[in-house]
């Protein structure tokens, strides 16, 4: 049996977060906890630390894909040969870590990505398959499905796990793309250089991807304007990165449009999201991949001022209750 460990990452968590790192500890032997509030919180270090599990304080630095990296090589130098990725909002099975060991062993090869099938609560259905295709490939369902391998183009990072001799191939995960499209990118760059990346259809993990809501076939995740500014920007640079491994670049012009158009009829703050995924585009198309906060400075506070504006609406409506947040 490969040696194997996990990286948790934190955010501001509630007490349901805590509790999904307690059950992710009874079933992995080394867990390395990435707190990426943007501030310190003792508490919830010596919570941590009470249950016996390392604790990396990362500020954010990075974003997401800098909590990966920090956790990531916590675990190489334990010597773990398969590093599995867990956002604390994700719900796993009892067997989740058992199963995905026992196919990664079965593989015959120590260079992967394995990605369990997601299962989106809100939506109350599966992501499907999508196998690797320069042009256009269809997706697969296979919600029936409840074992087999599936190739696939991409795996999204909460739930994957990394053989350690594909993360030294490929490298740590873009910092510069913060939160958005890093499994994205790192899938495309997985195929690029040859690594294997299945949907192991004996594992579901459950998430819900924001604060979803949905009118018929049409949903929109609320997303607040800087993440829809990086979700467009990312998608756009990823996809040209490596068009000559994936045909979907020619469509994220209608991408974009398409994300503008669900912003128009579901979300608040319409102006600064639209905006936000114009500048996006924009800057995914040149290449410019600095943070939110400093190439769009006028934008970012025009935002950030009617956030603060709602959030005061909805603290005089309904106020937090007490121990919402650890």
């Amino acid at each position: 049996m490969k040696r194997f460990g996990l990286v948790f990452v934190l955010y501001n968590p509630s007490q349901a977060f805590l509790e999904n790192l307690v059950e992710a500890r009874t079933a992995c032997p080394n867990v390395i906890a990435v707190d990426n509030s943007p501030e310190a919180n003792v508490r919830l270090h010596e919570q941590v630390g009470a249950l016996g599990i390392q604790m990396v304080f990362n500020r954010n630095q990075g974003g997401l894909a800098g909590a990966y990296n920090r956790g990531a090589e916590e675990l190489l130098a334990q010597a773990c040969e398969v590093i599995f990725l867990l956002d604390q909002d994700s719900d796993i099975e009892k067997t989740f870590f058992t199963e995905m060991m026992e196919v990664a062993n079965g593989l015959g090869t120590d260079t992967f990505l394995i990605g369990p099938k997601i299962f989106e609560i809100k939506l109350q259905r599966y992501m499907p398959v999508i196998p690797p295709g320069k042009y256009f490939p269809k997706p697969i369902r296979i919600d029936d499905k409840a074992t087999g391998l599936f190739s696939t183009m991409c795996i999204i990072s909460s739930g994957s796990a990394i053989s350690a001799t594909a993360y030294r191939k490929l490298g740590a995960f873009r910092e510069d793309y913060f939160i958005e499209y890093i499994d994205v990118e790192y899938s495309l760059r997985a195929l690029s250089q040859n690594v294997p990346i299945y949907m192991n259809a004996a594992v579901t993990l459950r998430q819900s991807n924001g604060d979803i809501e949905q009118r018929g076939k049409l949903f929109s995740t609320h997303h607040a304007a800087w993440r829809r500014y990086y979700i467009a920007r990312n998608m756009v640079h990823s996809l040209r990165l490596y068009r000559s491994f994936c045909g979907l670049y020619w469509l994220s012009g209608l991408m974009a449009v398409q994300q503008a158009m669900i912003v128009l009829l579901f979300d608040s703050q319409k102006l600064e999201k639209v905006t936000a995924i114009a500048c996006g585009y924009l800057d995914g198309m040149f290449g410019r991949l600095d943070r939110f906060e400093q190439r769009h400075r006028y934008l970012n506070a025009l935002c950030r001022r009617t956030e603060r504006k709602l959030a005061s609406i909805d603290r005089g409506a309904s106020p937090m209750a007490a121990g919402d947040e650890v």
